[in-house]
């Protein structure tokens, strides 16, 4: 597991130093909360999204923000690329393996972070007052695989 961990840093690392090299060749961003444009996710329904960095939709580097409203969880999932994560606000809670189960979730407050590698899977919760998570990774950005395909959103 060490060893992985090892693996998820330089991968974190990799895809900072991606994501920033993508910011050199632009002409810079700033906004402040309230000018983010969310949208319905087009993955998850009942969350909303909004790139930061780069397009969700087109290969490259991406830094996206998730809005993910009380009370919500999503099962065990994968996601084919490696990510890493930082919660700007609220409590998210992460656990792994192919198998729900709570006692195995980590509260996350605001200000935390930790990589996610490839293809591993993990389910996520938030309670009572949401979270807002940002996300760093490669797009596009495709809808999470579900352990138990019944688990998938119905479209």
């Amino acid at each position: 597991m060490q060893v992985l961990n090892r693996v998820s840093l330089l991968s974190a690392v990799a895809l900072g130093v991606a994501a920033f090299a993508a910011i050199a060749q632009d002409s810079g961003r700033t906004f402040t909360p309230s000018e983010l444009q969310w949208k319905p996710s087009p993955r998850v329904p009942g969350l909303e999204t909004v790139d930061v960095l780069g397009d969700s939709t087109k290969p490259g580097p991406i830094v996206y923000r998730v809005k993910f409203p009380a009370n919500f969880t999503i099962q065990p999932h994968t996601h084919p690329d490696d990510r890493t994560y930082t919660i700007i606000s609220g409590t998210w809670y992460v656990g792994w393996g192919p198998k729900f189960d709570e006692t195995k979730l980590k509260a996350l407050p605001a200000g935390s972070f930790y990589t996610e590698p490839a293809n591993v899977a993990h389910f996520v919760v938030t309670k009572g007052d949401g979270a807002v998570i940002q996300v760093t990774g490669s797009a596009p950005i495709v809808a999470p695989r579900f352990v138990d395909p019944a688990h998938a959103p119905k479209k």
